[in-house]
């Protein structure tokens, strides 16, 4: 098992009640972690410039929100150049509903998480992607409808990635 030298015990202590926790106060947060107010604000701020956490957002509950479709499509590009690659990147960026783009290696290039209303403006998304055939290469889109998350993200387990 490598360490990361850049992070002690009490910073993945932090992370890991962070990512969880995100809007405890630096009071309890410092009581959890065994340190002072102060400290522990200067460590979480020290995380934040270095890149570690941040930016910090709120999970919503969709189910409880409005009615959606969540489609796990993956993608295969007919080039497999590193310009290809990006514009297919930059294609998706203006895709609000693209929530996730991941490149992968294996069988197909990307696997976009994609959420749309209804399977209506899913299929216009589906079309505007099968559009970039020609500007941005896609070879093949093979759509998965989710029909149940038996697990959430819920954060890293960065004690044992650590």
């Amino acid at each position: 098992m490598t360490k990361n030298l850049q992070l002690d015990k009490m910073d993945q202590k932090i992370l890991s009640i962070l990512q969880k926790e995100a809007r405890i106060t630096n009071q309890e947060l410092s009581e959890r972690v065994n340190l002072s107010p102060s400290s522990c604000l200067n460590r979480v701020r020290k995380l934040e410039e270095r890149g570690f956490i941040g930016p910090f957002f709120g999970m919503v509950d969709l189910e409880r929100v409005c009615r959606s479709v969540m489609v796990i499509a993956t993608v295969t590009l007919k080039d497999h150049s590193r310009e290809q690659f990006k514009a297919f990147q930059d294609y998706v960026q203006d895709i609000p509903e693209v929530v996730e783009c991941y490149m992968v290696s294996g069988s197909f290039d990307f696997c976009l998480r994609i959420v749309a209303p209804d399977m209506a403006r899913y299929n216009e998304i589906n079309d505007y992607l099968l559009d970039a055939t020609e500007t941005q290469g896609v070879m093949n889109i093979s759509s998965h409808v989710v029909l149940n998350t038996s697990k959430h993200f819920s954060g890293y387990p960065i004690e044992r990635l650590l």
